[in-house]
């Protein structure tokens, strides 16, 4: 190669990395700073001008933005700077009913607010906020729930029509950095099938009272590799941090399912909340965790708990697995007391 074309690739390079680091301030792209203003649209229309020039980071200014479904699209990010808040709409019909994966399952199901498909290199940073607007969804879902009590049936997650606060399909090198999540309608964070994944410094809270908020899993990792979550606060009324690979008996052999591997969970803060989680050669440090009401799943292996300080109701730990370690578990300031069961669930321990 001569120096001609090494300068010409060097030129291509530079132009390619200033495509990408270029910002779209919305608010200098015809949206309005007003919290009552539904503008779907408007925020599209700058995601999509980003994607026709190559790329770029959307970027939220302070004030509050109402918005229903976001499609970000390759070599679009996100930024909410300082005091910005991305608030999603209460109204179901502003979250289109397309393909998606919820609760283990491929099926169609309602947008989140925002979604990003096939976008590798996908980020959102704050310092800002992605706030769910969730209170109508919640109430809608315990309405539901009291309505079939009355005939002695039970409602369903998904019977009661509810978007997610965030939803990444099938995207490399993800990072969600220094934001802050608030009042999901339905899960906060739902990542599947995606690699080199790291979540870091998020604060996630949905509350407890006076309405309590259904399902806001905090964050949900699902069938991806190489995801670090590091140094959160996540307060959620459902799981705070869930790993998944699929649902039912027959989950395996379905193509669309899979394994979860090499997760790290550091020095993160869980407040109020409960787990449910399946995981492969999952590693959990220096994790200081609140009220929780958790079952261990069907497949766990490589699995260690370690200088963890917990406080809960219920201080011991029923355990059905043989490849599972505790090292410096703290339960209401005593030592982890381990209940070992056998896959009927009887008690087996000596």
């Amino acid at each position: 190669m001569n120096i001609k074309k090494i300068i010409f690739v060097v030129v291509l390079g530079l132009l390619a990395n200033q495509l990408c680091a270029q910002e779209y301030i919305i608010t200098k792209l015809g949206v309005k700073n007003d919290s009552t203003l539904l503008q779907t649209k408007a925020i599209q229309q700058v995601i999509d001008k980003a994607f026709a020039k190559g790329g770029g980071t959307i970027v939220i200014p302070k004030g509050t933005y109402l918005s229903g479904a976001l499609f970000f699209k390759k070599k679009t990010k996100l930024r909410l700077q300082e005091g910005a808040v991305l608030k999603g709409s209460d109204e179901i019909k502003n979250y289109p009913f397309i393909p998606s994966r919820m609760e283990g399952q491929s099926l169609k199901y309602f947008a989140a607010l925002v979604n990003a498909y096939e976008v590798d290199g996908f980020t959102i940073t704050g310092p800002g906020e992605i706030n769910g607007n969730g209170l109508k969804f919640w109430k809608q879902f315990w309405a539901g729930r009291d309505s079939v009590a009355k005939i002695k049936k039970t409602l369903t997650n998904l019977e009661v029509s509810r978007p997610r606060l965030v939803f990444i399909w099938g995207s490399n090198n993800v990072k969600i950095q220094n934001v802050k999540f608030r009042n999901a309608g339905f899960w906060t964070t739902h990542l599947y099938q995606c690699n080199n994944v790291l979540i870091e410094n998020a604060d996630i809270r949905s509350p407890f009272k006076p309405v309590k908020a259904p399902s806001t899993d905090g964050i949900d990792i699902d069938v991806c590799k190489k995801v670090t979550i590091r140094n959160c606060y996540i307060s959620v009324n459902d799981d705070a941090i869930c790993i998944k690979g699929g649902k039912g008996p027959t989950a395996h052999q379905m193509p669309e399912n899979g394994m979860v591997e090499d997760v790290l969970i550091e020095n993160c803060t869980i407040g109020n909340s409960h787990s449910n989680v399946t995981m492969k050669n999952i590693k959990v440090e220096s994790v200081k965790f609140g009220e929780m009401n958790g079952n261990l799943p069907d497949t766990v292996t490589g699995f260690l708990f370690k200088d963890i300080e917990v406080t809960t109701k219920n201080p011991v730990l029923t355990n059905k697995y043989e490849d599972v370690k505790f090292e410096n578990v703290m339960v209401n300031g005593a030592p982890l007391v381990v209940k070992k069961v056998n896959t009927a669930g009887k008690d087996t321990s000596q």
